[in-house]
């Protein structure tokens, strides 16, 4: 069975950086595409980013293009997010998916994981 553990957030004063990391255990991992989530207090949870097993495939949504990146280590069975820049706008726990299509649509994802929360301060 797959899980998937994030770590990393924090509070941040605008204009910081963070890196969000989640680590997967189970098989495969380079066989499934990650994705980065974020849901705000009072929103729908919404797609950040994905990458796909090797890494070829790579999205952002518009709000965090130019100033997020995502990677993996298949040797470590961790995926990161690196977050620069970042506005009071990106306050949200972020979560981790696990899923078998380079998509951005959540449903798609089979696994997720706990969520970490990430504050940003102005």
């Amino acid at each position: 069975q797959v899980q998937l553990v994030e770590s990393g957030g924090g509070l941040v004063q605008a204009g910081a950086s963070l890196r969000l990391s989640c680590a997967f255990s189970g098989r495969a991992f380079s066989t499934y595409t990650m994705g980065w989530f974020r849901q705000a207090p009072g929103k729908e949870r919404e797609f950040v980013s994905f990458i796909s097993g090797r890494g070829g495939n790579i999205n952002y949504a518009d709000s965090v293009r130019g100033r997020f990146t995502i990677s993996r280590d298949n040797s470590k069975n961790t995926v990161y997010l690196q977050m620069n820049s970042l506005k009071p706008e990106d306050t949200a726990v972020y979560y981790c998916a696990a899923g078998g299509i380079a998509t951005s649509t959540m449903g798609r994802y089979d696994y997720w994981g706990q969520g970490t929360q990430v504050t940003v301060s102005s």
